[in-house]
């Protein structure tokens, strides 16, 4: 059920990804101001999967914040198109990311406490499966759509609440463990969540510091776009690109999940890296439809082997009552990163070019890839 709900919302989500800029600038947004509403959407949504993944442990509750989460998402994509002023805009960009931030670490600690062990891979790679395929239906629907209705943006963003509905919908046939719930949780700041890198196990520390070292360098897919373009090919080629990773994404999470079940998920962590480091100095050197053709796909497999490779990883360190907690923190940071990656992705380009700003990122990978081959085994928790 949590995986159909991810596919459904995605595909609400990926509907709309392709349009929102171009939205935005219809109704008087410049770049500099859709860039600040992205930054503050993507800051709330990284410092709440923190917290709102802490509550969820102390209160002992996955599934209200689940549902909570899912709707708040859906909602604010279809008040966008109800008023054109950048506060109210402001506000439901907001919203949609603060609805992520609420549902990720409960519904990540619902996968885990559907798993053992031996099945973490498996489970997490076909949440990630059936999530990015709704990342595939949603932009192709979308294209199709303004291909016969060209700019008609409003009735896209109804189309979308559509799929966000049944993604709702569903989230009410699930049900928590009874021996998750606890007592009443104490209050806590909002900031409290920080605090559990002080008590996480050793392990944990090590794992998640070479995880946003990484994410400190993995800047937005949009570079990666921005590549294609730069190599003068159009518009229907780039986004026939992304739609193409993403199939790639799709159709190995699964198979890749189970792999890693058997091979070990730091293994499979370390070849996706190593996948990673391939594509960025292919992107630096290469040129030619062909060559990015086979990058994007190695790009597709480099998220199947760590998007939820990582978090799988995570929760075999963390106890299980902090399941959700060291979920959120990581996420928190991960995407507080991942704008910092950006910002700084871009100044190098500006600078120094493309090739430059590739090259560096796939030298930190290598750098990286060698830290986690240099931690040594850690003692698993035990499953309860």
């Amino acid at each position: 059920m949590l995986a159909l709900v991810s596919l459904l919302q995605d595909m609400s989500s990926e509907m709309l990804y392709p349009v929102l800029p171009m939205y935005l600038s219809s109704i008087g947004f410049s770049i500099l101001l859709i860039g600040i509403l992205e930054g503050i959407a993507e800051a709330t949504a990284g410092l709440s999967k923190g917290y709102f993944g802490q509550r969820s442990d102390l209160t002992g509750k996955r599934v209200p914040f689940v549902q909570l989460g899912y709707a708040l998402s859906t909602i604010a994509k279809t008040s966008m198109v109800f008023f054109v002023h950048p506060l109210w805009v402001f506000a439901t960009r907001t919203m949609d990311r603060l609805g992520k931030g609420i549902r990720t670490g409960a519904r990540d600690a619902m996968l885990s406490d559907e798993s053992t062990k031996e099945t973490k891979g498996k489970i997490f790679g076909f949440h990630r499966s059936m999530d990015t395929l709704g990342a595939v239906l949603g932009p192709v629907l979308a294209l199709v759509y303004l291909h016969f209705y060209p700019q008609n943006y409003k009735t896209l963003f109804f189309l979308a609440f559509i799929p966000g509905v049944f993604a709702v919908l569903i989230t009410f046939f699930l049900k928590d463990k009874p021996s998750v719930h606890k007592v009443v949780a104490p209050r806590r700041s909002f900031f409290s969540f920080l605090g559990y890198w002080k008590q996480s196990p050793a392990a944990f520390r090590k794992v998640t510091i070479g995880l946003l070292i990484f994410a400190l360098f993995n800047s937005s897919d949009v570079f990666l776009l921005l590549k294609l373009k730069e190599s003068g090919l159009n518009d229907t080629w780039v986004i026939g690109a992304y739609i193409f990773y993403n199939l790639i994404y799709a159709l190995c999470s699964f198979p890749l999940g189970i792999l890693a079940d058997k091979i070990g998920l730091k293994k499979m962590f370390i070849i996706g890296l190593s996948m990673f480091a391939v594509v960025y100095l292919g992107m630096a050197i290469g040129s030619g439809w062909y060559v990015y053709l086979v990058l994007f796909a190695a790009y597709g497999i480099y998220a199947a082997a760590t998007e939820g490779i990582a978090k799988a990883w995570i929760s075999n360190i963390a106890e299980k009552n902090d399941t959700a907690t060291a979920i959120g923190f990581y996420s928190g940071f991960q995407s507080i990163c991942t704008l910092l990656a950006s910002s700084l992705t871009g100044m190098i380009w500006y600078s120094f070019g493309s090739a430059v700003a590739f090259s560096i990122t796939a030298a930190v990978t290598i750098g990286v890839v060698v830290y986690f081959l240099m931690i040594k085994e850690y003692k698993e928790k035990a499953e309860a």
